[in-house]
């Protein structure tokens, strides 16, 4: 991966960064400008590369694996930057690829995550490990180095992918569930620091979606509902809520009403969670 090589004392001073697009949102909801999308090698990810590519961004792509990621790009206007965003400096050196490619990042998608689905007593504590660290210290690092170029520039988007787990909490799913509400309560704190300098932060709260994640978590789904959506079904609610400027949006719909009332009347949920699953 291309690393920006800092200047030596004799050497003259570094060429300032292109300025940033001023992205102008329209009614058709094309917002086009260079968009930063991690775990885009399948699943939300690479639905949302798709969809973004629809809409004319340009598209910095990154994902562990570089065979699917190429893929996945192979028909998009994309640059694939692969990287293992676990590895100690990988958050950093990517920022740094992107800037050299593109010269600014204008949108985040923040879509890498994965599962474990089983008893937390029987959990391995390197599952562990890997959920919070892949699900919420990646893309904590990840915003941390982003984030300053979006500020410097008074405009750009942070879209980071939440879970109803992470709002309800989902038997056998127990640091999955505490992992995404870290990120839900991350967006929300972020998002009251960064709005009056221009820069947006939506949380996109997803139910059960058909990616390759549901058989990578250690367990199958197996419940007749609520049936999973597709991952393009995300990548439009990401498109919509981007362009019209949502905090928060659920996929499907109806995937609020569970949260809303945990919120609002959390026995009584409880007690229909215990009984109903």
């Amino acid at each position: 991966m291309p690393q920006v090589t800092p200047s030596s004392p004799s050497a003259p001073p570094p060429t300032a960064l292109p300025a940033p697009l001023v992205v102008h949102r329209t009614t058709d909801g094309s917002h086009p400008g260079v968009a930063l999308v991690t775990g885009a090698s399948s699943g939300i990810g690479a639905a949302v590369a798709r969809r973004l590519a629809a809409g004319g961004w340009r598209l910095l792509l990154n994902g562990r694996d570089p065979t699917r990621l190429t893929q996945v790009a192979a028909h998009l206007p994309a640059a694939v930057l692969p990287a293992d965003l676990t590895r100690a400096g990988a958050d950093r050196r990517l920022v740094e690829s992107s800037l050299e490619k593109a010269g600014r990042v204008d949108l985040l998608v923040a879509g890498a995550g994965i599962g474990w689905a089983g008893d937390f007593a029987t959990m391995p504590e390197e599952a562990i490990d890997e959920v919070i660290g892949v699900d919420v210290l990646a893309t904590m690092r990840l915003v941390r180095q982003v984030l300053p170029h979006m500020l410097e520039a008074g405009s750009g988007h942070v879209v980071l992918i939440g879970s109803v787990a992470g709002a309800v909490g989902v038997k056998g799913e127990a640091v999955y569930s505490g992992a995404k509400a870290a990120l839900g309560a991350f967006a929300d704190a972020l998002r009251y620091e960064v709005r009056a300098a221009g820069v947006g932060v939506t949380l996109v709260v997803p139910g059960v979606v058909d990616t390759p994640f549901l058989d990578h978590r250690g367990a199958p789904y197996q419940r007749s509902r609520p049936r999973p959506v597709p991952p393009e079904r995300v990548a439009d609610a990401v498109w919509r809520a981007v362009a019209r400027g949502k905090d928060e949006v659920y996929v499907p719909g109806w995937v609020r009403l569970p949260a809303r009332l945990r919120g609002a009347a959390p026995a009584l949920y409880r007690r229909l969670a215990a009984r109903f699953g």
